[in-house]
């Protein structure tokens, strides 16, 4: 039996030692909801965790992209319901002031409402959204996933000749009413069919975009969830791991303690 060297003691100390670092990290973990509280918990975990966060992050980003386009259209297709109810009146006008038996006064009133419903549409075409202009010429490309793939909405032009030949024919203003072969009227459906075109055309970008927004929805989800498994802690698991780890630190402290007074046991020896 030796008393300069405490075998034991050395064993417990470091068994106590273990237990407590466990204890420490298993309550980390709980008080951070993180498995990994240190890049060294799970370095891989870690690199992969990061990749996950950005490419999440990239996601939700062209989600946001996507739903502002989706706005965009809804707003401009308000506009073009609003265009569409002027045309509509405007070709009852041009059809009313063909009737024979109206005066020039009368003529001139329909005239004038005409007039001003070309004006409305007019105004229209210089409607911004967030000071990007609804009806420019020129097609929006929208970023639709987080690697910068882009999907380009046809432009819906309020220039095209298929209106200004109502509101500004020949640049002289608004197609008059009493013009020959009935003109104005001619004018007014060819603008009502291209104003079709156009809702169409702006229903079928809206659409496209809805399902990649869904997508994008459901992409981040998945990728989230990706995420959690890796990095989040499972509560009920650690919970268990943690009072295992508290009943080793105190069991340990225990035994540090009894492996201490064993030396002591030599006195007897001595006696």
């Amino acid at each position: 039996m030796v008393i300069d060297t405490n075998i034991a003691a050395s064993i417990s100390a470091n068994n106590l030692d273990k237990s407590t670092n466990l204890l420490n990290e298993s309550l980390a973990r709980l008080s951070s909801g993180s498995k990994i509280v240190n890049p060294s918990d799970d370095p891989a975990g870690l690199a992969e965790s990061m990749t996950l966060g950005a490419e999440i992050g990239q996601t939700n980003a062209a989600n946001a992209n996507v739903s502002n386009a989706v706005s965009f259209l809804q707003t401009q297709d308000g506009y073009l319901q609003q265009v569409g109810s002027a045309l509509d009146q405007m070709a009852t006008l041009a059809v009313q002031a063909q009737d024979v038996t109206k005066t020039p006064g009368e003529i001139a009133d329909y005239q004038q409402e005409f007039n001003t419903l070309a004006g409305y549409i007019n105004d229209v075409a210089t409607k911004t959204f967030n000071g990007v202009s609804l009806f420019s010429s020129t097609p929006l490309s929208v970023t639709t996933d987080g690697q910068g793939d882009t999907f380009s909405m046809t432009n819906v032009a309020l220039t095209n000749s298929a209106y200004t030949n109502v509101t500004n024919a020949g640049g002289n203003g608004p197609i008059s009413l009493t013009a020959a072969n009935n003109g104005a009227l001619t004018a007014v459906t060819v603008a009502i069919a291209q104003l079709a075109t156009d809702r169409a055309t702006v229903g079928a970008s809206e659409e496209r975009l809805t399902y990649t927004g869904n997508e994008l929805g459901v992409l981040s989800t998945n990728l989230s969830a990706a995420s959690s498994q890796i990095t989040d802690v499972d509560v009920a698991q650690e919970s268990t791991n943690y009072a295992k780890y508290q009943i080793l630190v105190q069991s340990g402290t225990s035994m540090l303690a009894q492996a201490n007074q064993n030396p002591q046991s030599v006195l007897k020896l001595l006696q």
